[in-house]
């Protein structure tokens, strides 16, 4: 917070007060819980496997489920080995999933752990599968921890095991929600193409209630469709961020071709995610979709005059932030700040060419930034909305601006995974959310003699 804190430059030694993401193995985990029948371990101790579950639990409100390798003492001295072997072991007998995906904390990388020597010398039954990936909490993001489990499924699973491709296509959906998986998968459907989403939470986070538990729900990629990716005839990586190295090892393993692309929030983004699926798949756009590219047009037109010209502060994982910004264009307000906790200058550069493209002019795009940082600029130039996870609401209230709650992780408000903000139906759900904002800040604002019925 910076209340008590002069306008004008801060200068501050320290590399992040405030940082605008979380660590690695949460982005692991949840890649790993879009498998069925898997169980997410972290090869560390039990206190990072607990945070991670809840930061986790707290957004989706649903169970997430993960083992830990327990570290204690001895193994922080003397490597982890002996307790993956057991927990390998034990998982086993005692929860029995179809795959373990581990991922590795600060310590055990610290230590430096060999983890497939260590996983070649467990106990694994007959049909099961281990696979791992190297997530240190110290570099990246948990975008950066998502990215590395999806191309670790893809490098232990993936196989090219047929003479001809199938006609089939791979939806790398990226770090988004159970709700935007599938709109995305519906949309595909729509077209009448067949697909393998990996990994898919649908099903698994946004499971229905029911009479009975489940340890492992029925969604998720299975294990043979993850293996079956390696016989498609094509990849879509949607977000560079999280899906593109899967992508690239789909290539690289299998000779199956990437076309890497935005993720489909916003307009622009959904018009190329789909114009791609047409022209790759030879396949008609349904007239359906055609109409709800329509009602966002009309709805566009509609409610032009509520947000046309303001400020907005953008913040959050590059691979919603920038489709983002490219909408926020769209709709003909001013993105005066977009910020990332994620490594990546090309996400400035993204950014910074939407600017160039649109005529913005003294807009601030920065990647590997703070919140605190986000919060200077605010005092210094304000802005009319702020757009981001639930941590903005601090700055929200602080500087007196409204604030439209998008992306990961929202903490504070129910539904949102649910929810989808990509495809023709997620521009509308946004235009929603910004519009009425919006609103409800104007007439929060009206003296008695402005407060209307009809804005």
């Amino acid at each position: 917070m910076l209340e008590c804190v002069p306008k004008g430059p801060v200068e501050h030694t320290i590399g992040k007060i405030n940082p605008a993401k979380t660590c690695q193995p949460i982005g692991a985990m949840y890649a790993a819980l879009g498998i069925h029948g898997c169980l997410p371990h972290s090869h560390g101790s039990q206190g990072c496997c607990a945070y991670h579950r809840m930061h986790l639990t707290r957004h989706f409100r649903d169970q997430v489920l993960a083992s830990s390798s327990s570290f204690t003492e001895g193994a922080s001295v003397f490597g982890g080995a002996a307790n993956l072997k057991t927990s390998i072991k034990n998982i086993f007998a005692i929860y029995n999933p179809e795959i373990i995906a581990v991922h590795t904390t600060c310590l055990s990388e610290t230590i430096g752990d060999d983890l497939p020597t260590i996983i070649k010398q467990s106990e694994i039954p007959e049909g099961k599968r281990v696979i791992h990936t190297n997530t240190p909490s110290y570099s990246g993001s948990h975008i950066t921890g998502f990215s590395n489990m999806v191309k670790s499924m893809v490098s232990y699973l993936a196989e090219a095991t047929e003479p001809v491709k199938k006609d089939q296509v791979n939806i790398l959906p990226g770090f988004v929600n159970p709700g935007d998986m599938r709109e995305i998968r519906r949309i595909v459907d729509e077209m009448g193409i067949q697909m393998i989403m990996l990994p898919d939470t649908t099903g698994v986070l946004d499971a229905p209630q029911t009479n009975k538990y489940a340890l492992f729900p029925e969604g998720g990629t299975t294990v043979d469709e993850i293996v079956d990716t390696g016989n498609s005839r094509l990849t879509l990586a949607l977000g560079s961020w999280a899906s593109d190295a899967a992508g690239a090892m789909l290539v690289e393993k299998c000779n199956v071709p990437c076309i890497p692309l935005r993720t489909p929030i916003g307009l622009k983004a959904t018009d190329d995610f789909i114009m791609t699926l047409k022209e790759k798949c030879e396949v008609d756009v349904p007239k359906s979709l055609t109409v709800e590219r329509g009602q966002v047009v009309d709805t566009l037109i509609d409610t032009h005059f509520h947000y046309q010209g303001k400020k907005v502060a953008i913040f959050g994982d590059p691979d919603i932030v920038i489709p983002l910004t490219e909408f926020i264009l769209t709709m003909g307000m001013i993105p005066k700040y977009v910020l990332t906790g994620t490594p990546g200058s090309r996400f400035e550069t993204e950014v910074g060419k939407m600017f160039e493209e649109y005529q913005v002019e003294g807009s601030i795009a920065k990647a590997d930034g703070d919140l605190f940082e986000l919060h200077k600029w605010i005092k210094e130039e304000p802005v009319d909305l702020l757009m981001g996870t639930t941590y903005g609401k601090y700055i929200a209230r602080a500087e007196d601006i409204p604030l439209v709650r998008v992306g990961f992780p929202i903490l504070d408000r129910a539904v949102h995974p649910l929810m989808p903000i990509t495809g023709y139906r997620g521009c509308l759900r946004l235009i929603e959310m910004v519009s009425n904002t919006l609103l409800d800040r104007r007439d929060r604002d009206a003296g008695d003699e402005d407060y209307e019925m009809v804005l």
